[in-house]
């Protein structure tokens, strides 16, 4: 089997991809991960309990997610933790219509 060439953004081969990912509105590996992740947090919201729910305290990161204590690696790589502290650093905005999916999920891209 033969290579073609199939350059229709007519660039050199050793230009980076991720502004002509940005032309094109194809998001990175490590950005679908996080939009994938995002979008399982907001549909699935019923798994998660905010800190207000653990403790009556009036803090500034009460309508946060709670973090659990966790001790091993692989549950803190794992789906549940990591949407945790992603969702946690997200703007207070986005953070604020998480319960519109479809609203959340054009906010994140």
């Amino acid at each position: 089997m033969q290579w073609r060439n199939t350059n229709t953004m007519n660039v050199n081969s050793r230009t980076s991809c991720q502004s002509l990912f940005k032309q094109l509105g194809i998001l990175l590996l490590q950005s679908q991960y996080i939009y994938y992740l995002m979008s399982f947090v907001s549909t699935n919201r019923k798994l998660f309990l905010n800190n207000a729910d653990i403790h009556n305290i009036p803090t500034r990161s009460q309508k946060d997610l709670h973090l659990p204590i966790a001790n091993l690696c692989v549950f803190q790589k794992g789906v549940y933790f990591s949407g945790i502290k992603i969702y946690n650093n997200l703007p207070k905005g986005i953070k604020q219509i998480s319960n519109n999916t479809l609203k959340f999920k054009k906010a994140e891209k």
